[in-house]
């Protein structure tokens, strides 16, 4: 009968691969991955035969709809991985199992490691409630209208980040959401693990200060400020943005002498600091 078995793999520790993905991977026919190279460690280190075929993001849809096809086809029974975790999370495996499943042929999963849940259960963040965004674009204006639209979703998000970006995510997040609070992983499970908590401000001055900032990948995991409830404001009423650039003006001041005038005269803090961003985007835009 054929079957595909989606299995997780160690995010880096080998000891957390489980026996019973050891063993659905020993008995395959066929096992799927993300990159041969990376897979074929795995199967030296734990004595695997079954042979190996890829399946990565520039395959495109007709390579997965081939190989679900074999599976059918043989009645093999295959076993799908990514280079680390779990597949089909921010990875191109779903185009396999999607293919798969619309042939008839069984989708099983085999639990495992995955680098986002293990982020979220070391934050001490409410996470009741979260959403997973991976990897994020990467020029900073598009970087900038997806945290934006992140901040209208759960209180909590998790996110992907190279090493030679999170310098640079960190810092648009802390102008984008000043009061949010960050736990950043790198190298979980490994020798070299290392989590950091605090501000935006914080997490980046510490990533700053390290040399090995720019060694393995990161997980993000932040938690924003709560939302303020909206203010009734009279029809034809000064926005918030408005009165700044009139502050501005009337006193020959800078951004942020009138963000504390504004503040002084009782506007709420968080408020004030959202307007402040807001005219700092638009100026940013301008000068693109």
């Amino acid at each position: 009968m054929a079957l595909l078995n989606i299995v997780a793999t160690p995010i880096g520790n080998l000891q957390d691969f489980s026996p019973r993905g050891i063993e659905t991977l020993r008995s395959a026919d066929l096992i799927i991955a993300e990159d041969t190279r990376v897979t074929m460690k795995l199967c030296q280190v734990f004595d695997l035969h079954a042979p190996l075929i890829s399946c990565h993001r520039h395959s495109g849809e007709s390579k997965a709809q081939a190989i679900a096809e074999r599976i059918a086809g043989e009645n093999l029974t295959a076993a799908l991985v990514t280079d680390a975790g779990t597949p089909c999370i921010s990875d191109p495996g779903n185009e396999v199992a999607a293919a798969c499943i619309a042939l008839g042929v069984p989708v099983i999963p085999i639990p495992g490691c995955c680098a986002g849940i293990a982020a979220i259960s070391v934050s001490g963040f409410d996470a009741r409630e979260f959403a997973f965004y991976g990897f994020l674009p990467r020029e900073k204006k598009a970087i900038r209208e997806k945290l934006t639209e992140i901040g209208r979703g759960p209180r909590v998000a998790v996110l992907h980040e190279s090493p030679h970006r999170i310098c640079l995510l960190t810092e648009m997040i802390g102008e984008v959401f000043p009061d949010s609070r960050l736990t950043v992983c790198c190298d979980l499970t490994k020798r070299y693990e290392k989590t950091l908590y605090g501000s935006p401000t914080e997490i980046l001055a510490a990533l700053e200060k390290n040399e090995k900032t720019e060694k393995g990948e990161y997980c993000v995991v932040l938690a924003l400020p709560e939302k303020e409830e909206a203010r009734e404001e009279p029809e034809g009423a000064e926005s918030l943005e408005g009165r700044l650039i009139r502050v501005m003006k009337q006193e020959g001041i800078g951004l942020r002498e009138a963000q504390e005038r504004l503040t002084e005269a009782g506007e709420k803090k968080n408020a004030v600091k959202q307007a402040a961003l807001t005219l700092k985007r638009i100026a940013a835009e301008i000068m693109e």
